[in-house]
């Protein structure tokens, strides 16, 4: 049997994509009033990103026990779990904590990232694992795939970065003008102010030249989310095939409850997977 691989839900893939790579996914939770939410497991309301909820990172004991099945199944080949960045939340510290009581069997990664970021990752190992590599080399792959990962997003609205406390060095520009539209980018697994831009039309711009700028004629894996926003989604999507043709379609996908709380309506991001050679 091949090395299993192991992700959260922040990874966002499509099931498809999960199944295609048998990539298993545990889920991160949502508390609303009381009630512990599982991400892609219970049913979250669609406006989750208007309510005052919080989220929660996966527990050792849930990462255990999603490792310990997956180790069964590898037959002993071992597990590989790429997992949404330390810096954005606890899930990694809970992986590591979980994978120490099992042994030596499990790999955790830490994508650095998060969405796509984190799944490209994840497809990343779980290509080799398919290819027969051993839990090694698929740890080398992923590591190798952590470094390709450029993410940025465009967020419309202010009052959830406030109070997601994710965002790096935000306090000295959060409180200026409400037109204010910032593009975010992952930066060493933090999320930090890229540029401030007026208009939401202009920030959209500017992601879509950043990207293209970092892709050049690469043929990149590309991934779009959005929070109540497929039409931005589709628009910007469109824009990246006009402007980089040797790239297959983009990956278009919501960013899920547990991201959407932290950005805000409105939100739209793109993810690229970038080869080290042209």
């Amino acid at each position: 049997m091949p090395v299993i691989v192991v992700t959260d839900s922040a990874a966002r893939l499509p099931a498809e994509m999960a199944a295609a790579h048998d990539i298993r996914v545990v889920p991160l939770h949502i508390l609303l009033d009381g009630t512990d939410l599982r991400d892609g497991v219970d049913d979250v309301p669609a406006d989750i990103h208007e309510r005052q909820a919080s989220t929660a990172g996966a527990s050792p004991a849930e990462l255990r026990a999603a490792y310990q099945r997956a180790l069964t199944d590898s037959a002993g080949a071992g597990v590989v779990a790429v997992h949404l960045s330390a810096a954005l939340s606890g899930t990694f510290g809970a992986a590591e904590q979980a994978a120490a009581e099992l042994g030596t069997d499990v790999t955790v990664i830490d994508s650095r990232s998060t969405a796509m970021g984190t799944g490209f990752v994840a497809v990343a190992a779980a290509r080799a694992a398919a290819a027969g590599a051993d839990r090694e080399s698929v740890a080398a792959q992923a590591r190798s795939a952590v470094g390709r990962g450029h993410g940025y997003i465009v967020v419309h609205r202010l009052d959830n970065l406030r109070r997601s406390g994710r965002i790096g060095g935000a306090a000295a520009w959060l409180g200026t003008a409400l037109s204010l539209k910032p593009l975010l980018r992952i930066d060493d697994g933090k999320l930090v102010l890229a540029q401030r831009v007026r208009t939401p039309s202009k920030a959209i711009a500017t992601m879509i030249d950043r990207v293209s700028e970092v892709v050049g004629t690469r043929s990149a894996g590309l991934a779009v989310h959005h929070v109540a926003n497929p039409d931005g989604a589709a628009e910007v999507a469109a824009a990246l095939a006009e402007r980089l043709p040797a790239c297959p379609p983009a990956v278009i996908t919501e960013l899920g409850p547990v991201l959407a709380l932290h950005v805000g309506a409105g939100a739209v991001a793109v993810v690229a997977d970038v080869p080290d050679t042209e």
